[in-house]
């Protein structure tokens, strides 16, 4: 796996990818806000055809914006990123779809789960998002178009585009070609 943005400091541990994530980092386009921003932090490997990822992802989210979950990238005007998100003082599941301008889409979260299930289905020029938190079942959040390409990024993502920094764990990351 590769970095974009690789943070200062982070480890492999137990079979998780621990990060802390740096200042003033983000993925964003223009849109509402007037900027962009490509400093946040992704690891990332090459899939191919049509695939499912999926991950676990547990943060300490404390600032407005703290993020952390998946994303599907082909460069850096057209991405999805998905998981949860810090905003008005509690966690939500987070969806931006990126084509040259970048749209949002949030639902709170109950409860604050302590961790969030991740999962991204690729097929064709279509991305399925999906969640589960803390033990429920998957449930269809959101699907995109994504220009088709014979391969993309897809892995972890994590930013904190307004505060100093949290510490996330990132479980159980797998990427499995699917049958068209």
């Amino acid at each position: 796996m590769e970095w974009l943005g690789e943070p200062r400091e982070w480890q492999e541990q137990g079979g998780e990818l621990v990060v802390r994530t740096d200042p003033r980092t983000d993925f964003w386009r223009t849109t509402h806000y007037g900027f962009v921003r490509d400093n946040g932090h992704f690891r990332w490997m090459w899939a191919e055809g049509d695939w499912q990822a999926e991950v676990r992802v547990a943060g300490e989210y404390r600032d407005q914006y703290d993020q952390a979950g998946l994303m599907v990238r082909l460069d850096e005007r057209n991405w999805v990123k998905c998981g949860i998100e810090f905003f008005d003082g509690r966690q939500h599941l987070s969806v931006v779809v990126t084509r040259d301008y970048s749209d949002w889409s949030v639902v709170p979260l109950e409860g604050d789960p302590p961790a969030v299930g991740l999962r991204v289905v690729r097929q064709g020029d279509t991305v399925e998002v999906h969640a589960a938190p803390a033990g429920a079942d998957y449930r269809l959040l959101r699907l995109a178009y994504l220009a088709p390409a014979d391969r993309v990024q897809v892995g972890m993502m994590c930013a904190s585009p307004e505060g100093g920094g949290f510490r996330v764990r990132f479980g159980g990351l797998g990427v499995v070609a699917r049958e068209p």
